[in-house]
C-alpha cells in the first residue's frame, strides 16, 4: 500500500451504525473479531485465524465507542446537496479490564474500498483483513483516575480512520482519550448511519483545483465542531467527563497532520500538535502557533530531511514559534506512521524497508512522549535528542 500520494493516509472501524443525527452516540456492541479461513490468493497464504495488532503498552485496558455527528451549521463541502457536515468518530478511552465487548477492526467492504483503490484486490481477502485483531473492546466501563487528556486523530487523505487504531489504543491504553475522526467524502470507503458507504467525492475536486488547503481548512472546522460537541455544556458523548478541557492534543497523517497545524491556529484549545508525514500546504500561518509545541515526524529520505523536495516542511519550521522537534525515520516509508505496515507484512502486500513491529514502536513511542511532556507536564528525555536505542530516529536542527 505504497502508492498512495503524500496527502493520503488510511481508513475507518467497524461497530454498527445507526441513523444520522446531531450527534448521536452510538453504544452498540461492536462485531465480534471473528477467525477467518481465507481462500488462497496472489501474494497472500491462506490463514486459519485472523491476526493481532500489537498489544498497546500502557497500564490500562482500552474502552471504544462509536460517534456519529452532524454539524447542521455547515453544509457538507464537497457535496452540498448531500445537507450538513457529518463525522463519524471513534473514541478510545481507558478502560476496566473485562468489562465491553470484543470489537472489530474494519468492515469488510471498507477494507475492499481500500485495496481497490490500491489495484491489490486480488492480493489479499478482504475478509481477512477487516478481521483483523484489536484490543479496544465496544461498550467497555470507564477506569478511574480522573480526568484525562484528549488526543484527536485525523487520518490522511483517501483514507479512513481504522489504520491508526494502533496509535489509538496505545494512547488510550497510557491514559488518554482519543478521538478518531472519518471525516465525510474524504476516503475511499467510510460507512455512515444508514447503511451508507461514503467515497472520495473530495479526490475528483481536489484534482482539479490541486489546492490541498481547502481540505485542511475543513478539517479544521470538523475538529472545532468535534471539540464543541465533546467538551461544550451539553457534551454528546456518555463519558465526556473523562475529558479535560483544558488539556487537548492532535495528531494526524499525511493531510491530517498537516490539518494539525491548521486546526491549531483556528483553535486555541488545541495546545500541541504532531504531523505524520504530511506536506502542509500552508496550514501554519505567519505567525505561528502562539508558541504552543509542534513535532514533525517524517520519512528520512530527499522529501523530508532539511531542504528536501517537500518545501513545506522548511516553510513550516521557520514559522512554529513555541518548542518544535523534526524528526526523521530511516526505512520508513510514507506509511510507516499508521497500521499500513502490519497489514502489509501480515497479508503479503508491499512494505517498506522498516519492520512492522519498528514502525508501530518508533511511532507509538515519541507521540506518546511527545503528548506526555506537553499534555501531561511529564518531561521525557526521548525527545531531547538521537538514542542508541532508537538509531533510526534523525533530529533534525536546520
Amino acid at each position: 500500500m505504497k502508492r498512495l500520494h503524500r496527502t493520503a493516509t488510511a481508513a475507518a472501524l467497524a461497530l454498527p451504525v445507526v441513523a444520522a443525527g446531531t450527534a448521536s452516540a452510538l453504544p452498540a456492541p461492536g462485531q465480534a473479531s471473528v477467525s477467518v479461513t481465507a481462500p488462497a490468493t496472489p501474494g497472500s497464504a491462506a490463514r486459519a485465524e485472523a491476526p493481532q495488532l500489537p498489544r498497546p503498552t500502557g497500564p490500562y485496558a482500552v474502552g471504544r465507542d462509536t460517534l456519529h455527528f452532524t454539524d447542521h451549521a455547515r453544509p457538507d463541502p464537497w457535496v452540498p446537496e448531500a445537507g450538513a457536515r457529518e463525522l463519524m468518530v471513534t473514541m478510545y478511552y481507558p478502560a476496566r479490564a473485562g468489562t465491553g465487548t470484543p470489537a472489530r477492526y474494519a468492515t469488510t467492504e471498507e477494507i475492499r474500498l481500500l485495496l481497490e483503490s490500491q489495484n491489490l484486490e486480488d492480493a489479499a481477502p478482504p475478509e481477512a483483513l477487516s478481521a483483523t485483531g484489536v484490543h479496544s473492546r465496544a461498550n467497555a466501563r470507564p477506569s478511574g483516575g480522573g480526568l484525562h487528556p484528549l488526543v484527536v486523530l485525523s487520518p490522511g487523505f483517501t483514507i479512513s480512520r481504522y489504520t491508526l487504531t494502533s496509535l489509538a489504543e496505545d494512547l488510550a491504553s497510557r491514559g488518554y482519550v482519543v478521538a478518531a475522526v472519518d471525516h465525510a467524502y474524504e476516503s475511499v470507503g467510510a460507512a455512515f448511519p444508514g447503511g451508507r458507504m461514503l467515497t472520495c467525492v473530495a479526490c475528483d475536486k481536489l484534482k482539479e483545483t490541486k489546492d490541498y488547503s481547502i481540505a485542511t481548512t475543513v478539517r479544521a472546522q470538523d475538529v472545532s465542531f468535534l471539540l464543541d460537541r465533546l467538551t461544550g455544556g451539553q457534551p454528546a458523548w456518555r463519558h465526556a467527563q473523562l475529558i479535560d478541557k483544558k488539556r487537548i492534543g492532535m495528531a494526524g497523517h499525511s493531510l491530517g497532520g498537516a490539518s494539525a497545524g491548521s486546526a491549531m491556529a483556528g483553535d486555541s484549545r488545541l495546545r500541541a500538535g504532531i504531523n505524520m508525514d504530511g506536506s502542509f500546504h500552508g496550514s501554519v500561518p505567519d505567525q505561528g502557533l502562539d508558541g504552543r509545541p509542534f513535532m514533525m515526524l517524517g520519512t528520512d529520505d530527499e522529501t523530508h530531511r532539511p531542504g528536501g523536495e517537500d518545501e513545506s516542511w522548511d516553510t513550516a519550521w521557520e514559522r512554529l514559534d513555541g518548542w518544535k522537534r523534526w524528526l526523521t525515520v530511516a526505512g520508513a516509508d510514507h506509511f510507516t506512521f499508521t497500521d499500513t505496515p502490519f497489514l502489509s507484512e501480515e497479508f503479503g502486500l508491499p512494505a517498506p524497508e522498516l519492520s512492522a513491529k519498528r514502525s508501530i514502536d518508533l511511532t507509538r513511542a515519541y507521540a506518546g512522549a511527545f503528548f506526555d511532556q506537553h499534555l501531561r507536564g511529564i518531561p521525557r528525555s526521548l525527545l531531547d535528542g538521537p538514542t542508541a536505542a532508537n538509531p533510526e530516529v534523525r533530529f533534525n536542527n536546520p
